[in-house]
């Protein structure tokens, strides 16, 4: 199989790129990482507006452009590169969700206000356990009236503090069960968490008689969230590649401009081994997750199993680049004057985010075991 994006996404790579390179410099990362809210709403106007990246994946009959979750990886590839703090994964993930339940009226009512940046969205599923499931809910919803109430907690929601719109899964009494919250419902609670990435942020978020919306129909999140879930490791891949190819750039130059014994360190040979084995676990990367891409969009019989390998080998090949690259950058790279502890700790969050490399790896064997 040989997957190459046409000539309209690589222009969509190159325009994003650039845009980034303004956007998303070192300085504005680290400014931003120290705010509360993580990201800039201008820039998060920008890209709806200029862009129409939030847009890009939803049909054109809900204000988007009706593109696949092809360009969406490619968009999350380049963040990944560039760590922007912004809740695009977040939002796109609720998206996701909202389009595939069957909920007509649920989509037209949500989904433009994604679209267009006016809503900033997110999906509230694990929970103090830090299972990304639709099983063993603590969070539960009871009829009430027209509509539903929420009682319980989620954590590790991406975005939790900010967003305005939340999909939350919780245990009906008809089964797992996906609901919407308005960001300013009466019973709602949010706290930020202390991370290890600080450009990524997340929230313990709670519910109180929150009142809420369902989503679909009762017991639809144990059939919707695995097919999430699919969607949510491949891009969360795409972003690994990116941010590991970075690391490699970086550390490349670095080599060739740093001299010791009157020649680049990068001209010894222990050196050039290094790079060269970045460059394998990078390019590896890459093949693992656009595979996975690939196979998820066109629905192969082998996407499940692709989509746990590329999680599992991207998480692994991420944090090899970052952690060689703090290496070959010496003692400078331990400074926290430099970017390398940033890719590294990106690196490390989205080794556990939406399941370890372990479990993944654990999850590619059992379905290999069970042909």
């Amino acid at each position: 199989m040989l997957m190459q994006f046409d000539k309209e996404q690589e222009e969509l790579r190159r325009t994003l790129r650039r845009f980034l390179e303004t956007k998303s410099s070192s300085e504005e990362v680290r400014r931003l990482m120290e705010t509360e809210e993580g990201y800039d709403p201008a820039v998060w106007k920008q890209m709806a507006e200029q862009l129409g990246l939030q847009g890009l994946a939803i049909p054109e009959e809900f204000g988007g452009s009706g593109f696949s979750i092809l360009e969406t990886a490619l968009v999350t590839e380049e963040m990944g590169r560039a760590l922007l703090p912004a809740p695009y994964l977040a939002t796109v993930l609720a998206a996701n969700l909202l389009q595939l339940s069957d909920d007509q009226q649920a989509q037209a009512d949500l989904l433009p206000g994604i679209a267009d940046g006016t809503t900033i969205a997110t999906v509230a599923l694990a929970e103090a356990d830090g299972k990304w499931t639709a099983e063993n809910l603590q969070t539960s919803a009871t009829p009430s009236g027209d509509g539903w109430t929420l009682e319980g907690s989620k954590s590790f929601v991406l975005d939790g503090t900010t967003a305005s719109l939340l999909l939350v899964v919780a245990q009906a009494p008809g089964g797992p069960s996906v609901f919407a919250v308005d960001g300013s419902a009466s019973g709602l609670t949010r706290r930020g968490l202390t991370t290890l990435d600080m450009t990524r942020k997340l929230a313990e978020v709670g519910f109180s008689g929150t009142p809420a919306r369902l989503v679909g129909a009762e017991g639809d999140a144990a059939t919707l969230i695995p097919r999430l879930m699919r969607i949510a490791v491949v891009l969360l891949a795409t972003e690994q590649v990116g941010g590991a190819q970075r690391c490699l750039e970086r550390t490349v130059e670095y080599v060739n401009i740093r001299y010791q014994f009157g020649r680049p360190v990068g001209s010894f040979q222990a050196v050039k081994h290094r790079c060269a084995d970045m460059l394998l676990e990078v390019e590896s990367a890459r093949s693992a997750a656009y595979y996975a891409l690939w196979a998820l969009a066109e629905g192969a019989d082998d996407a499940e199993i692709s989509v746990d390998l590329a999680k599992a080998y991207c998480s692994e090949a991420y944090w090899i680049a970052a952690s060689d690259s703090i290496q070959l950058h010496g003692g400078i790279a331990f400074t926290w004057e430099h970017d390398a502890h940033l890719y590294y700790r990106r690196a490390k969050s989205t080794s556990l985010l939406f399941g370890t490399p372990t479990e993944h790896w654990d999850a590619v064997a059992e379905q290999l075991l069970s042909r």
